[in-house]
């Protein structure tokens, strides 16, 4: 018998044997058991859901969303006051660091009065250009024009509150230049995003705060940082000061330099206010308007710190000489700049004004505790 012949009768007989059994103690591999977690679809998870993980883009915005940041982005419930509130009942006229005589007539006729070097504006109703230029004052006299009539004046205004926000909110303010960058990151060795904000001309909600170099960063959007003195920021607080027995009342914060009027305990207007400038702090404290004046005559005839200003807006005294009122000599706000009062823009001193009542609360404050407290460093008089 050839090997072939045997090959082929082997492979014969094997086909008779009966086949292997499977093994008894194996299974059928049956379906990959599912994990049990399925990830959410993207939204704001601010309590853990049952039936998926909130991953992925759901933790980045439910983080944006702790802070108060929604997407798209949470506009604040606030308008623009009524720009009439700006207009201004006098003409003004600042006059020359010099002696100024006042005049019986345009041109001539001294009367042996005189207002003295300092700093003096006077409201004026007339002027006449007859060899020389000459303004008259509202009480008849007459002054030479050595100086500059006040044409332009802040125009700026705060907001009004329909109700208070969640978050703080800040004003961008004149700081290195006049237009600000924003970097990703709290640090000026972070890139630039493309947003560039403006003094003035916008407000920012604040989401965060974080230090980083020495300084502290303010977050305004989406990875967005400024740092956060270029802001004069408002920190919303309902909780009535302690002392406060109505639910009225006007915050005036130095650190910030800013003003929040509340009523019925909610935020219903806010704005970017100029206090006492060292050595002429606003004094802190808890006080309540006592006068309200729609026009004023602020002065001091001490030589050495000489100033009158005539027919001072809208004013509010609260501490002594110490007064809310509208300020048109000023062009910017958010910096230290008064002798004590609290200046205002005309239209925001016209707003407060027309809301305010003798008896309401004013809450003066520093958060940093930097401004003295020591009554003998706060004078009688101020502007």
């Amino acid at each position: 018998m050839t090997k072939t012949t045997k090959l082929l009768m082997f492979i014969f007989l094997l086909s008779l044997l009966p086949p292997p059994s499977a093994h008894a103690q194996e299974t059928t591999p049956g379906e990959e058991p599912a994990s049990g977690a399925v990830v959410c679809a993207p939204d704001v998870y601010l309590a853990p859901p049952g039936d998926c993980l909130p991953l992925g883009p759901s933790t980045y915005i439910t983080e944006m969303a702790q802070l108060g940041l929604t997407f798209p982005q949470r506009a604040l419930p606030a308008l623009k006051p009524d720009p009439a509130l700006t207009q201004l009942p006098y003409l003004y006229f600042r006059l020359d660091e010099d002696i100024v005589p006042i005049l019986s007539g345009p041109g001539g006729g001294e009367s042996g009065q005189a207002f003295q070097p300092g700093f003096v504006y006077v409201s004026y109703i007339d002027r006449v250009d007859s060899n020389g230029v000459f303004y008259m004052l509202q009480n008849g006299s007459w002054i030479p024009g050595k100086g500059s009539r006040i044409g332009e004046y802040s125009r700026f205004q705060g907001l009004q509150f329909r109700k208070t926000p969640a978050n703080a909110f800040a004003w961008p303010l004149p700081f290195y230049t006049d237009s600000i960058p924003v970097y990703r990151a709290p640090s000026y060795r972070a890139p630039l995003t493309d947003r560039v904000i403006y003094p003035y001309a916008e407000v920012v909600q604040v989401y965060a705060t974080q230090s980083a170099e020495g300084v502290e960063w303010n977050m305004i959007g989406p990875d967005q940082w400024v740092e956060a003195r270029i802001f004069a920021t408002v920190n919303p607080n309902s909780v009535a000061p302690e002392g406060v027995t109505t639910g009225r009342w006007i915050d005036v914060d130095l650190a910030e330099q800013t003003l929040a009027v509340y009523d019925n305990y909610q935020l219903v207007f806010a704005t970017v206010i100029a206090s006492g400038l060292e050595p002429f702090w606003t004094r802190p404290g808890l006080f309540q308007i006592f006068q309200k004046k729609e026009t004023e005559t602020m002065r001091n005839n001490d030589p050495t710190d000489y100033y009158y200003l005539d027919n001072v807006p809208w004013t509010m005294y609260f501490d002594g000489a110490r007064a809310l009122h509208g300020a048109y000599w000023r062009t910017r706000f958010g910096y230290p700049q008064s002798h004590g009062c609290v200046n205002l823009s005309v239209g925001d001193a016209h707003w407060l004004f027309n809301w305010a009542h003798e008896g309401d609360y004013v809450w003066v404050h520093d958060p940093t505790g930097l401004t003295p407290t020591d009554p003998a460093l706060y004078p009688s008089w101020a502007y």
